[in-house]
């Protein structure tokens, strides 16, 4: 195979959180008198991290000390109930099986604080998926590559033999930055002509795809 480890991006791509994200952030917006926003805004607002997110769905020009008070709401609530709704996509755990079985190392890269990454991947992944890197201090987000050659250099792998799997601009922007392949699935937060425009040349409308590929390549 020409890969040896396998990179995936967490909201989206291995986890279906819309309902969960749009919840904690709607509750911080609703708390300091601000407008909510229906799951399908939060495809567009998510990708590039809490903050972001949170910048995107309050309203235009809303000043520094709101948006940080925002984001604290946010994260304290999240990381309590990440998982209330959140289930893996259909068809992940059976790719992530097919993978590991394959001998194949495989981990999770994630701009969702780390508190919140972790217990979802314990709670549904923890057979295939071994290591967890989500935002933390000392380490930049997406598209950043840093995360991305973190967990390479945890697994003992080397960058160039491992593929990243995204549903975002921002995950084609950071395997392009760390040198990478990256494989773009439609099933998440972008379309596929949202994705194509943003570069993507690996498309896949499903997991039995996207492991046919690994696994053949």
């Amino acid at each position: 195979m020409k890969y040896e480890a396998v990179l995936f991006d967490y909201d989206g791509t291995v986890a279906d959180s819309i309902a969960d994200i749009a919840e904690a952030a709607n509750r911080a917006l609703r708390l300091k008198g601000l407008p909510a926003h229906g799951e399908a805004a939060y495809r567009s607002f998510a990708g590039s991290g809490a903050r972001v997110l949170l910048q995107r769905a309050a309203p235009a020009g809303t000043d520094d000390k709101t948006l940080e008070a925002l984001y604290n709401e946010y994260v304290a609530y999240y990381a309590a109930h990440a998982n209330d709704r959140t289930q893996p996509f259909p068809g992940v755990p059976e790719m992530l099986s097919r993978m590991h079985a394959a001998g194949l190392k495989l981990a999770v890269i994630s701009n969702k604080p780390d508190a919140a990454v972790q217990p979802g991947v314990r709670r549904f992944f923890a057979s295939w998926l071994k290591l967890a890197v989500g935002e933390r201090p000392g380490v930049r987000r997406k598209p950043w590559p840093d995360m991305l050659e973190a967990a390479a250099e945890e697994m003992g792998v080397s960058l160039s033999r491992c593929l990243y799997v995204g549903d975002t601009e921002v995950d084609l922007e950071t395997a392009r930055a760390a040198g990478i392949d990256c494989a773009a699935v439609t099933w998440g937060f972008r379309s596929e002509s949202e994705l194509r425009a943003a570069g993507a040349t690996f498309l896949f409308d499903t997991p039995e795809e996207l492991t046919d590929f690994v696994l053949q390549t």
